[in-house]
């Protein structure tokens, strides 16, 4: 039976940390993301808030379901659980639905790239996160 009972302080701390993340990882590959989404300074000058807040909340919802089903999958909730079952998560479906849009909405690959490598990223800290607190 699936257990639903999830720690709430790890995954509040497990978004945050994702976010966090992003941060770093889109100031630091600012320029290459912004040449492969075809996209100008101009045009994040001024950015809407309502993508972070779109995105706070999605993440919300990753950490809520690693939460839920590391245990499930890998019969405990720890750290090597944690990177391996976000692992498995992005693999098996994060990048392979990436990789199918990006291919019909003609994106560059290195768009693909900038933005798979961050949802790693992301599952990976979240399984870290939630792991920590077991």
């Amino acid at each position: 039976m699936l257990s639903l009972s999830v720690n709430w302080l790890a995954i509040v701390l497990a978004t945050v940390a994702s976010m966090a993340l992003g941060a770093a990882w889109y100031m630091g590959l600012a320029k290459q993301w912004m040449a492969a989404a075809g996209m100008r300074k101009e045009d994040v000058e001024k950015p809407d808030p309502t993508p972070f807040i779109i995105s706070a909340l999605c993440q919300l919802v990753m950490a809520y379901f690693l939460a839920v089903l590391i245990p499930v999958l890998a019969g405990a909730t720890n750290v090597g659980n944690g990177l391996l079952i976000g692992f498995y998560m992005w693999l098996g479906f994060v990048i392979t639905s990436m990789i199918v849009n990006h291919r019909y909405q003609m994106k560059p690959w290195p768009l693909t790239l900038i933005d798979g490598g961050y949802m790693l990223g992301v599952l990976l800290v979240q399984g870290v996160v939630i792991g920590l607190f077991g």
